[in-house]
């Protein structure tokens, strides 16, 4: 990935919209770190102008408190909402994976709540045309991993909003595994699909306001007039549990931010015959199938991978993967966040599976091939390759991203 010209003039002027807010004055004033919402509100909204918004959201759009910023906004006479749009889970979280909440009236606030899941271009621009809106502005927690929807529910809606003129704001939140550093495969286009429309890595270390400026810079066939409300305080290398604030679980199998530590390694088993802990009080983290023993810890234990450790676990999923069946497989224990490589770990607990369990197989769809982005992790552990051999193999078109990625970083 190069930067183009017109990259580079996009950066800049997504850099410019880090303006300066007015003074802010508040409730929300006195904590260091300070969401992209917080701001907004602490200055009373003047970044919005006036204008009718629509806002794109979902249960982790809350304040401090957890009420939702819908509702403080809808109940302040200094910002006209006019419309909601809900993303896969809905806009209140009422839907499990792969649905959503259709249109309908909120009864909390009689705003109308229109459908974003799964549209996409022209379609989802005559959604905002219908609505009213001047402005959309996005707000929703992401996990930091190139699978998660809702940075691509976020690409959609910025083209949207450039194909229906409409200005676009982001109101910017820490992504909950830091922002260190990229990691893992970078998707080939042509395996594009909405757990991944764009070339970027399966961890990609990004905020959604950087991801924006990304999107915008790189992606967009015509750049949206894009603003970006940026948050104070946050450092790239702070976890979850520095900010001081509420985790809501931004999708029903994503319940804490233990859950979001180990996700952008461990879907990958969404792409296999084995549980990836669906129906299970921790997802993403216990992993097995039937006829899976202790053999599979110890082999993963045995790689002494950094920062985790993998114990013997025996499990009943409720949903998904073998339900009412009671399954044997690894739970993963992170016993230092620092050290631990997610993507790394999903990649040897893969390749340990299939040494030690004859029944290994990838899902008929050749899922796996969507969540890494191409057909390099699933032929070369075909193949029989090893954890390090896997990985090295991707470091080429990672270091191309990190490139390209640094350009569009806002916080240190």
């Amino acid at each position: 990935m190069r930067m183009s010209r017109r990259s580079l003039l996009v950066a800049g002027t997504a850099a410019a919209a880090l303006t300066p807010l007015p003074a802010e004055a508040s409730e929300y004033t006195g904590h260091r770190l300070r969401t992209g919402f917080e701001r907004l509100a602490g200055a009373g909204y003047a970044q919005l102008g006036g204008g009718r918004v629509g806002m794109v959201t979902n249960p982790t759009g809350v304040t401090r408190d957890v009420r939702h910023i819908v509702d403080v906004m809808h109940a302040d006479d200094r910002v006209n909402l006019v419309a909601v749009f809900g993303p896969e889970h809905g806009f209140r979280g009422t839907a499990q994976a792969g649905g959503s909440e259709g249109r309908y009236d909120d009864p909390a606030t009689g705003l109308p709540v229109y459908d974003t899941y799964l549209k996409s271009g022209q379609a989802l621009a005559d959604i905002f045309t219908a609505s009213g809106v001047d402005t959309v502005v996005f707000d929703i927690q992401d996990a930091g991993a190139r699978f998660y929807t809702y940075i691509w529910t976020l690409y959609d809606c910025m083209e949207a909003a450039q194909l229906a003129g409409k200005r676009f704001v982001v109101l910017d939140r820490p992504n909950p595994v830091t922002g260190r550093a990229a990691q893992g495969p970078v998707l080939h286009k042509e395996f594009a699909t909405f757990v991944g429309r764009q070339p970027i890595a399966q961890a990609h270390g990004m905020t959604v306001a950087e991801l924006a400026r990304l999107f915008n810079g790189e992606f967009l066939t015509a750049p949206v007039e894009l603003d970006t409300v940026q948050m104070s305080g946050w450092k790239r290398g702070e976890f979850y549990d520095a900010w001081g604030l509420p985790w809501v679980p931004p999708s029903p199998n994503m319940p804490t931010p233990d859950t979001a530590l180990v996700y952008s390694g461990t879907c990958l088993f969404e792409g296999t015959n084995l549980s990836e802990g669906r129906g299970t009080t921790r997802p993403f983290e216990l992993l097995g199938a039937e006829g899976v023993d202790g053999s599979w810890a110890a082999a993963a234990g045995e790689l002494a991978l950094p920062g985790v450790h993998f114990r013997e676990a025996y499990f009943a999923p409720t949903f998904s993967k073998f339900q009412g069946r009671t399954i044997g497989g690894v739970q993963i224990h992170v016993h230092d966040r620092a050290a631990f490589e997610p993507v790394r770990t999903g990649i040897a607990l893969l390749v340990t599976a299939k040494k030690v369990w004859s029944g290994f197989a990838w899902r008929s769809d050749n899922w796996i091939d969507k969540l890494t982005g191409s057909t390099l992790v699933r032929t070369m552990i075909d193949a029989g390759a090893h954890t390090d051999e896997v990985v090295a193999a991707w470091q080429d078109e990672l270091e191309a991203f990190r490139k390209v990625r640094k350009h569009y970083l806002i916080y240190k």
